[in-house]
């Protein structure tokens, strides 16, 4: 049996930096999600349309993510919104339109494009 060495390191590792924001917007950019990369396109767009929607920067700043699967492979693209515990699904370009004015800057979520809610939002 060989014994690895133990490998002692005196490095200091340097703290990460984010930039404070309102919502995280998780978009699952998986294979088996769309089938011609529609959500990989989708999360290529939100860049310029938060902009647009003055949502990029400031106290209403929404970071965005992709996640390679949701393991909820129907009716793509979907997205999450945290910390609110909202999942859409059929987020087509214009419907993400109306999540972003409606949801992440009106603070109504769009009902009828709403798969699940999280546990703390169940009630609501």
């Amino acid at each position: 049996m060989s014994i690895e060495p133990l490998i002692v390191t005196t490095e200091v590792l340097e703290k990460p930096k984010m930039s404070t924001y309102r919502r995280h917007l998780l978009v699952c950019t998986g294979p088996r999600c769309t089938t011609n990369g529609e959500s990989q396109d989708l999360f290529d767009s939100l860049g310029a349309k938060f902009k647009q929607a003055g949502i990029d920067q400031g106290e209403l700043r929404v970071k965005r993510t992709r996640a390679s699967c949701f393991a909820t492979c129907k009716s793509g693209p979907l997205l999450c919104v945290q910390p609110d515990g909202i999942w859409y699904y059929n987020v087509t370009e214009s419907n993400l339109d109306r999540i972003i004015q409606e949801h992440l800057v009106g603070d109504r979520p769009v009902e009828e494009l709403i798969f699940h809610r999280g546990a703390s939002h169940e009630d609501s």
